[in-house]
C-alpha cells in the first residue's frame, strides 16, 4: 500500500497553488531521474492537495481562448482572473464553494495507465455523489462527471484536467459543491456548447458540508488506488 500525503491548503490564489504544484511535481521527477542515473531506488512521495480558489478561469494547453466570453475589463468587474495553463482540457472555472483536488502522484507507484487514472478519479467522485443520492455518470468522449447523460438535461458537476510527465501527475478535478454557477455563464465550459453545469447544492437544494465531502472523496480515492492517506 502506497502512502499519499494530504495537504489541505484552504483558500489559496490559483497562481500560488500552481507554482506549489509544480514544485512538488518536479521534486518527484527529480528523484526518478536521479534513481535512473545513479541506479538507486529512493522512494518517490505522493501528494493529494485540497484547495479552494478565488474566482478564476483557466484554459488548458489545447483550449480555445474564444471559449472565454469576457474581456479583461469584464473579468476585473467580476473579481476574476484568467490563466492559460499546462493541463489538458479546455476552459473551466474555479471559485469559492468548489472542491478542487490535485493528486500529485507517481503513477509508477500505482498504475502506468493514464486512461485508468482518469477513470479512477471520476469513480471517486461518482461514488461520493452516490452517498448523497446523486447519480453521477461518465459521458462518452467527455472527461469529468455528469448527470442525466444522454438526455436534454445533461449537466456537468465535476471537471477533470491533468498533466503528466514521466508518469507523475498534477492538476486534477473540480467538484461543484456550493459553487456560484452564474460564473459558468461567462465561458463555454470545457469548450462544450449547449451543456449545462450544476452543483451538489443545486441538486439537493441545500448547502453542502465541504469537509464531509472531502472526507468521502479521500476514502474512495484511498480504496481505488490502494493508498494510505497521511496528514
Amino acid at each position: 500500500m502506497q502512502q499519499v500525503q494530504l495537504q489541505n491548503l484552504g483558500s489559496k490564489d490559483y497562481i500560488d497553488t500552481w507554482e506549489y504544484q509544480e514544485k512538488l511535481f518536479q521534486k518527484i521527477i527529480d528523484i526518478k531521474i536521479s534513481n535512473r542515473k545513479n541506479d538507486t531506488s529512493e522512494k518517490t512521495p505522493n501528494y493529494f492537495i485540497f484547495v479552494e480558489h478565488p474566482h478564476v478561469y483557466t484554459l488548458g494547453k489545447s483550449g480555445d481562448i474564444s471559449n472565454l466570453l469576457l474581456n479583461e475589463e469584464q473579468l476585473k468587474a467580476k473579481g476574476a482572473t484568467f490563466y492559460k495553463i499546462n493541463r489538458g482540457g479546455d476552459i473551466t472555472y474555479h471559485g469559492p464553494g468548489q472542491i478542487v483536488g490535485y493528486p500529485i502522484i507517481d503513477l509508477d507507484n500505482f498504475m502506468t495507465d493514464i486512461h485508468k487514472y482518469l477513470r479512477f478519479l471520476e469513480e471517486s467522485i461518482i461514488l461520493t455523489l452516490d452517498e448523497y443520492g446523486i447519480k453521477g455518470e461518465r459521458s462518452e468522449g467527455e472527461t469529468g462527471v455528469w448527470l442525466d447523460v444522454g438526455t436534454p438535461f445533461a449537466r456537468k458537476i465535476c471537471a477533470l484536467g491533468v498533466r503528466t510527465s514521466r508518469w507523475v501527475t498534477m492538476h486534477g478535478f473540480a467538484l461543484n459543491a456550493n459553487t456560484n454557477l452564474g460564473y459558468f455563464d461567462n465561458i463555454i465550459p470545457c469548450g462544450i456548447k449547449g451543456k449545462a453545469v450544476t452543483s451538489m447544492e443545486a441538486e439537493l437544494n441545500k448547502k453542502i458540508d465541504i469537509d464531509e465531502v472531502q472526507g468521502k472523496i479521500l476514502a474512495h480515492f484511498s480504496t481505488l488506488f490502494n493508498a494510505e492517506i497521511i496528514e
